[in-house]
């Protein structure tokens, strides 16, 4: 009987062997009893203690904005604003001139975006929340200059240019056109584009720093929500609703608004974010039906703006800048 076995097994392997060689052979493939494992092993994975390794969003509460940073991108993944005419009324003693870009110690260190990264990267330090929003107090101008509300924009035609003036537009909602909230919610974007050669869509961009630490974002959003008083409807306000996409390069200061508006369906899509619920999305009408959504260049905040493109490094770090 074993013999027949080891034939039949033989014939399996491609071969004839007879005898001894051929046990051997058939000892070596016999399925052998499980190893009993470890007695630790045995309980269940969930009971044990496990690091949540991420990725963790950083929510931050500023006395004039809230944001949520990104480690991995080293930059805000969006930034919120409530304006109101309050909020852009300037306290006294209150100077931008005394405000300095600062790395975030609420972020640990290996994590963090440094000063020394925008030093000749060729990027603005763009404010999320912009400073001229916040000058109710020294404090909080001060903290829209955390680098945790700052990313890497075009400087010329971008930062210093058209999207300053979209930051005034923003703020005119507010001091012209009577609306009396306005929540906006700023943030970078990251695009595919489709290559010439294979055809196949590919997200790219770059990353500043030396080592490389912070992404430069293909583009940035305002997503925005004004409201005013209307006894004509049934909750006694209107509210307007606006999306817009704009991309990190220079923008003619003549270009429409409009031509930045997109679904704000799709830009949840684009940018993984969920912006208002689905019953202030129902309610509203869009902002430009109610706006005229022009820009107006406003020389005064764009001097202003030219200050992001001077980078400020600690005294002690001015030596590694001169090799």
């Amino acid at each position: 009987m074993l013999r027949r076995t080891v034939e039949n097994i033989s014939l399996i392997l491609g071969g004839a062997c007879l005898g001894a060689v051929c046990y051997h052979q058939y000892e070596k493939l016999r399925l052998k009893p499980p190893v009993p494992l470890p007695a630790w092993k045995s309980q269940p994975i969930v009971t044990q203690k496990i690091p949540n390794a991420g990725p963790i969003a950083d929510l931050l509460q500023r006395k004039a904005y809230s944001s949520s940073f990104n480690r991995q991108l080293r930059h805000p993944s969006w930034v919120l604003e409530h304006i109101t005419k309050e909020t852009l009324i300037r306290g006294e003693g209150v100077d931008r001139s005394k405000s300095r870009f600062q790395e975030d110690k609420d972020i640990p260190e290996k994590f963090r975006a440094k000063l020394l990264d925008y030093v000749r990267s060729g990027y603005d330090r763009g404010h999320m929340a912009p400073a001229a929003d916040a000058k109710t107090t020294q404090e909080t101008l001060n903290e829209t200059f955390l680098l945790t509300n700052i990313a890497p924009q075009v400087g010329n035609g971008f930062n210093r240019d058209y999207w300053a003036h979209f930051e005034e537009f923003c703020r005119r909602l507010v001091t012209n056109e009577e609306f009396k909230d306005v929540y906006v919610f700023t943030g970078p974007a990251y695009l595919p584009k489709k290559d010439e050669t294979d055809q196949k869509f590919y997200v790219k961009y770059e990353i500043i720093g030396n080592p490389p630490n912070i992404a430069v974002p293909t583009h940035f959003f305002k997503v925005i929500l004004a409201t005013k008083d209307d006894p004509s409807k049934p909750e006694g306000e209107l509210h307007a609703l606006g999306a817009f996409l704009l991309p990190n390069d220079r923008i003619s200061n003549t270009t429409p608004l409009q031509t930045f508006d997109v679904p704000l369906d799709a830009l949840e899509r684009v940018t993984g974010l969920t912006f208002f619920d689905q019953a202030i999305k129902d309610s509203s009408i869009h902002l430009c039906k109610v706006s005229k959504c022009i820009l107006v260049a406003n020389s005064k905040y764009v001097k202003e703006e030219l200050r992001s493109a001077l980078p400020e490094p600690s005294k002690n770090n001015m030596s590694s800048l001169k090799n």
